[in-house]
């Protein structure tokens, strides 16, 4: 990992036009993520940890601006990019994993239909080539190759995450965001799911934003953590600082709020 931030986000601000007038999701938020390191954001629900993810990849439209703040990824300004640059640099350099998986997958669409759109659009290679490509990815994540013409409605939902999963490998970006990326699943297969993204991780070398309510899984998973309350990042530290000695009282009450499993 080198000095320099694979990202850095600077005064990060968010503002959502309503009728009510400017309403400020994200609040003037500074964080850096680097090379190889998974950072963990973390919060209650509508602390702005979703805005912030479609912040990072300009996937806001009207009533949500971003109204201030620099977004910097390896270098290069992201809220400078042209519409063009942007069609180009989103999941060739940054992708997302989204909350739900079945609702992140088109259902009249076979699952080498999704990953011919990513592939194709973005590289220009032969439907043939992208079906290696795609049957390549799946390998990775234990799925057989036949599963391809498949629709989502025929897969598992811990099958449809790891197609998800895939999509997002696809073009080998430098980040991946995860958002809520195990929320619908058992605790058996979260697990699997997180062992199988460590492995790709140590394979690819991207860097990870994951974000979830699950402070016990962040703690085994994230090299940093970031706590977010009301729009506002009020403390971030490495994760075993924070799990032994949180600072903030937010922090405090949020990880004193997760149930513990003891032996009687």
């Amino acid at each position: 990992m080198t000095d320099k931030p694979l990202l850095d986000v600077r005064g990060l601000k968010v503002d959502f036009l309503t009728a009510k007038g400017l309403f400020t999701a994200v609040k003037g938020v500074d964080f850096s993520i680097g090379r190889g390191e998974v950072l963990g954001l973390a919060g209650e629900s509508g602390s702005g940890k979703s805005t912030i993810a479609l912040a990072l990849m300009r996937l806001h439209r009207p009533p949500a601006i971003i109204s201030e703040g620099f977004i910097t990824l390896d270098g290069e300004d992201v809220l400078a990019m042209t519409p063009e640059r942007l069609r180009k640099w989103r999941w060739s350099s940054v992708s997302m994993v989204f909350q739900s998986a079945m609702n992140s997958l088109n259902p009249v669409l076979t699952i080498f239909e999704q990953f011919r759109d990513v592939i194709v659009r973005h590289t220009g290679v032969s439907t043939a080539e992208a079906r290696a490509r795609a049957s390549e990815l799946l390998a990775l994540i234990g799925i057989p190759q036949s599963r391809l013409d498949d629709y989502p409605h025929q897969l598992s939902g811990g099958m449809r995450q790891r197609v998800v999963l895939a999509i997002a490998l696809a073009l080998e970006p430098k980040l991946i965001i995860m958002d809520e990326p195990t929320t619908a699943l058992d605790v058996v297969v979260q697990r699997e799911i997180l062992q199988e993204i460590v492995e790709l991780k140590r394979k690819f070398g991207f860097s990870i934003l994951f974000i979830t309510h699950d402070l016990a899984l962040m703690g085994q998973f994230a090299d940093r953590i970031a706590i977010m309350l009301e729009g506002k990042l009020v403390e971030v530290a490495p994760s075993a600082e924070l799990i032994a000695n949180p600072q903030h009282d937010y922090t405090r009450r949020l990880w004193s709020s997760m149930p513990l499993l003891t032996r009687g």
